[in-house]
């Protein structure tokens, strides 16, 4: 399905100011936010779509190979065409929503549409990061992991409000329920957080006694993911929920994935396409053969041409990597490597040099070609 154009997506003509784009983007993005639709997948879908569109709009280098080439400037192959293919794919919409609103968690939505979080009321958890390390076959073709996150959880006993079931929060004494106090200076008065309630107005009535009032723990949880087929190294995955429980029953704040993807032994990557080096012998590579290569999907057979030079790259089409924005699928190029015969006995020589004699020079036009080119500087 063709993509919309993102001026199109925002609503912006394309000699917009990047006033205009933010202006846009920030009364689209509230629209369609998924914490005002929940359960529509179509708007979850539209938001994701401002925010790539916002991406690339708000940011003078890649609009401006938006503006040249469309959206073909950020499909990895468009290298070949001379496009902008920008690697790595597109930043998590909901990062994008947090950058242009400010802060860092569930607090902006609150504020945008409920006036404020309640400094007494449920606070949502912080977000949290983890490092994993992944082989080319499992970037190239997808996978499922299981990782193991040690992360502050809801306390199982009072399910994460703090106190003890069937306790209460209290007014604060000291404070009256303010959240400061006032200190005398002379003719001052300096107001300062309770030392008591530690500015929450409010302190509990009985603490927890497993979690002592916190709400949560820390424990070690399983959690799985799903990668998909065509990430690259640097690629973040975002597990929503899955990171630090919240304050007082809160929601908990997301898990970010960052993907590394290990070396590998015989392919290397472009974008989307594979290359390997295939070692042929000098015999197969003069008079022609047929081998087979290794790919990500198994062997393959490959024909090598009678007369193949060292470095001829050879293609197999399709068998690279799955395109991440679902552009089709790279190729494999088989690089050529022909091998010499080192070690000879006296027969294998003399057969070589009869065949060295037959030679007339025509075999060779590379050579005849550099020296014709190169013989003023043997003069």
């Amino acid at each position: 399905m063709a993509k919309r154009d993102y001026y199109e997506t925002l609503g912006v003509p394309r000699g917009a100011s990047d006033e205009e784009i933010k202006k846009a983007y920030r009364k689209q993005a509230v629209k369609f936010h998924p914490d005002k639709n929940p359960g529509d997948k179509q708007a979850e879908e539209n938001f994701k779509e401002l925010g790539h569109a916002y991406e690339i709009l708000s940011d003078q280098q890649k609009r401006a190979a938006y503006d040249q080439y469309g959206h073909d400037a950020f499909d990895p192959r468009a290298r070949a065409r001379g496009g902008f293919a920008s690697g790595g794919g597109f930043h998590d919409p909901f990062d994008i929503f947090r950058e242009v609103f400010g802060g860092s968690g569930g607090g902006i939505f609150e504020n945008l549409f409920g006036g404020g979080q309640d400094p007494n009321g449920p606070q949502r958890g912080d977000d949290l990061r983890y490092d994993l390390q992944i082989s080319l076959e499992e970037a190239a073709l997808g996978c499922e992991k299981e990782i193991s996150v040690t992360k502050p959880d809801p306390c199982e006993h009072c399910h994460g409000a703090g106190a003890e079931p069937g306790s209460k929060m209290r007014t604060c004494a000291t404070c009256g329920g303010r959240g400061q106090v006032l200190t005398s200076r002379g003719i001052f008065s300096i107001a300062q957080t309770c030392p008591h309630c530690k500015g929450a107005g409010r302190i509990l009535e009985k603490p927890c006694r497993k979690c002592s009032g916190s709400g949560k723990y820390e424990r070690t949880s399983k959690i799985k993911l799903r990668i998909p087929a065509g990430v690259e190294g640097g690629s973040r995955l975002r597990s929503a929920g899955s990171g630090e429980a919240g304050a007082r029953s809160g929601p908990a704040g997301d898990l970010y994935v960052f993907l590394q993807v290990k070396p590998h032994e015989i392919f290397s990557r472009e974008g989307d396409d594979l290359l390997c080096e295939v070692p042929v012998s000098f015999f197969q590579a003069t008079l022609g053969a047929e081998i087979e290569v290794p790919t990500l999907q198994g062997k393959a057979a490959v024909k090598i041409p009678a007369g193949t030079q060292p470095g001829t790259l050879l293609r197999l089409k399709g068998r690279g990597v799955k395109n991440l924005q679902g552009h089709g699928q790279g190729d494999l190029h088989v690089r050529v490597q022909v091998e010499v015969p080192t070690h000879l006995n006296g027969e294998q020589k003399h057969k070589l040099e009869e065949f060295a004699a037959l030679c007339d020079g025509r075999e060779a036009p590379l050579t005849k070609s550099f020296f014709e080119k190169a013989k003023k500087f043997f003069g």
